[in-house]
């Protein structure tokens, strides 16, 4: 990554950066510059805090399904659509079921689900700084606080 200041007319890289531009870039060639909007670390601690202030506060019904607030928050994020998804089509209904019961102890995390001779595997979407972007995090975080809010006060599933 290179840091560059704006001087009113153009990026400029910090001084130490100038080497690594001169031997990446071309004089005269066009290069797209994307804005990172760094994310609050206050804004992080507190959405784990949360987090794990839900989780402690479950309803005893469904407290023994999160043996942890990491396995909350992972089943929140995939319930609220942050998730990634595989799915594969297996030969019957029998070998969906035996690729499923294969699949689900690789990762402690993921939801397995099968229809009929269709497997999903749903995986939360990391929410890493490197992963996830500011705005996606916000969203993010108000959603699965939102749905975590409703779940422990018995509104949600």
């Amino acid at each position: 990554m290179i840091t560059y200041q704006w001087d009113g007319l153009a990026m400029v890289p910090m001084p130490r950066l100038q080497k690594e531009c001169d031997n990446t870039f071309v004089v005269g060639e066009y290069y797209d510059l994307e804005v990172k909007e760094e994310r609050s670390i206050k804004s992080h601690r507190q959405y784990f805090a949360a987090v794990r202030e839900y989780w402690l506060n479950l309803p005893e019904l469904i407290e023994d399904n999160f043996p942890s607030d990491e396995h909350l928050r992972k089943w929140a994020l995939i319930k609220c659509g942050y998730y990634d998804e595989r799915s594969l089509v297996a030969s019957s209904k029998k070998e969906a079921q035996r690729i499923a019961a294969f699949v689900k102890p690789s990762d402690d995390f993921a939801i397995v689900t099968v229809n009929e001779c269709v497997v999903q595997v749903f995986t939360a979407k990391s929410q890493s700084t490197k992963a996830m972007g500011k705005r996606v995090f916000q969203e993010s975080k108000e959603a699965v606080l939102g749905f975590l809010e409703d779940l422990v006060m018995g509104q949600a599933a």
